[in-house]
């Protein structure tokens, strides 16, 4: 087979590298990728924006299955235009994407299927925004516990967790007046700010079988104890001792049955990646937060270091709508945790262009990968391309040992004004010391 992967980050590093260990798989071409898959696979020089060029490349290379990473060619049409052509691709269509590509759309559809999630309201105008806070919130010293939300991608940067007030009066002049995060902007959602910890559940479908994969968390804001500004995360772990089975057993029945069915109701059937972001919250159980449409970044990086089946064959069956017909996949028992390695000023303005050392001697470590983000390359070296710039992955044989190879290998890894947080998973550390102290 031939197997095309748009995208250029962690997440289409991660899916290119397990899916040229597929026997099935003669050929992977990624475009327009990175200096990683620039090593695992070849790179394609076509934006994942230029639809019209990826579907000329597929056909002329007779590309046998197209897997779409992000979520901006989703959102602009990539799979409609590449079934139009009779093209076989993994991903949801146009239509169903606005699970991601809208929030307003997304919280609206929640609450059309009854899955709990945030109560919210929807402006378009900064001034009925303003005056919805400064009624709910009349002295400015006040507690104002809201989140203000960009209602399009603004690649996980959009969403301003509020205390007081002038934090939100600030926020919607932001979002709306300053236009920091452009067009995805003319829309926004305020909702009521859930606390407890977040958790990551994905789960593959073919719009009538649901395949939930083992729960991660992933952590968003850019410092270490969950401070500092909203990026688009900063590591993750997989699996998350916080989402036990039953705990996944009542996601499933209460959270991506309902979506799932409420889609295909409303004429927009989903297949490819559904991933719940959920909070766990201690009085009312699991909330909804957001949908994406497409593999986590960096979630995908542990799960795909886990996944011990052919993901070609799950990829394939979602495509044939056969699903339900394919074995249970297997996953190594281990945890995986993967560390994002950003470049200074992230995920404000940062530099481009330093050269990276330590790549091989991190990978030549057993169990450890390192899946490049924004990287590229020159010659034989590797240079920073963007924010987040490597995803250092490790399995070990329990949470604290994976999380020792992950930071072992970061160690080995340098270049000019590289950092990381350093309490990935620490999360999951805590909750086990919690349960172990209530037995």
């Amino acid at each position: 087979m031939k197997i095309l992967i748009i995208g250029n980050g962690g997440r289409e590093h991660a899916l290119a590298w397990k899916i040229k260990q597929s026997p099935r798989v003669k050929d992977v071409f990624v475009a327009p990728g990175n200096a990683g898959t620039a090593r695992d696979a070849v790179n394609v020089p076509i934006a994942a924006e230029d639809i019209a060029g990826l579907v000329k490349f597929a056909k002329s290379e007779k590309i046998d299955l197209t897997v779409v990473g992000p979520e901006v060619p989703l959102s602009l049409g990539v799979v409609d235009a590449f079934e139009s052509e009779k093209l076989r691709v993994f991903g949801p269509s146009q239509a169903a994407a606005q699970l991601e590509s809208s929030k307003a759309f997304c919280k609206n559809l929640l609450r059309q299927a009854d899955v709990p999630t945030a109560d919210f309201q929807v402006f378009r105008d900064p001034d009925d925004a303003m005056r919805f806070i400064k009624g709910r919130f009349p002295d400015e010293r006040d507690r104002c516990p809201v989140v203000v939300k960009a209602d399009g991608l603004a690649a996980g940067k959009g969403v301003i967790v509020c205390k007081r007030r002038n934090d939100a009066l600030d926020a919607i002049d932001r979002i709306a007046r300053h236009k920091e995060f452009g067009a995805a902007g003319a829309q926004m959602i305020i909702e009521e700010r859930l606390d407890g910890q977040e958790a990551s559940v994905l789960a593959i479908t073919d719009g009538r079988t649901i395949l939930p994969l083992p729960p991660a968390q992933d952590h968003k804001p850019a410092f270490d104890g969950d401070t500092g500004p909203n990026t688009g995360g900063m590591g993750a772990y997989c699996p998350t001792p916080m989402v036990d089975d039953a705990l996944m057993a009542w996601i499933e029945e209460h959270v991506l049955v309902p979506t799932v069915h409420t889609m295909k109701r409303n004429r927009k059937p989903f297949r490819g990646v559904l991933y719940a972001g959920l909070m766990l919250t201690p009085q009312s159980g699991p909330k909804v937060l957001e949908y994406n449409c497409r593999f986590g970044d960096p979630e995908c990086q542990p799960l795909l270091m886990r996944l011990k089946s052919d993901l070609v064959d799950i990829l394939e069956a979602v495509v044939d709508q056969t699903l339900d017909q394919i074995p249970t996949p297997e996953w190594d028992p281990r945890p995986a945790i993967c560390v994002v390695m950003a470049s200074q000023g992230y995920p404000g303005d940062y530099k481009k262009g330093q050269p990276i050392v330590g790549i091989d001697a991190a990978d030549e470590m057993p169990d450890v990968k390192v899946f490049h983000a924004g990287t590229r390359l020159e010659g034989d070296t590797v240079f920073t391309d963007g924010g987040r710039v490597l995803g250092v992955t490790a399995l070990g044989d329990s949470i604290s040992l994976a999380k020792l190879n992950a930071y072992t290998a970061v160690q080995k890894v340098r270049w000019s004004g590289s950092w990381c947080r350093k309490d990935i998973s620490d999360k999951a550390l805590q909750f086990i010391e919690q349960q172990q102290a209530a037995q």
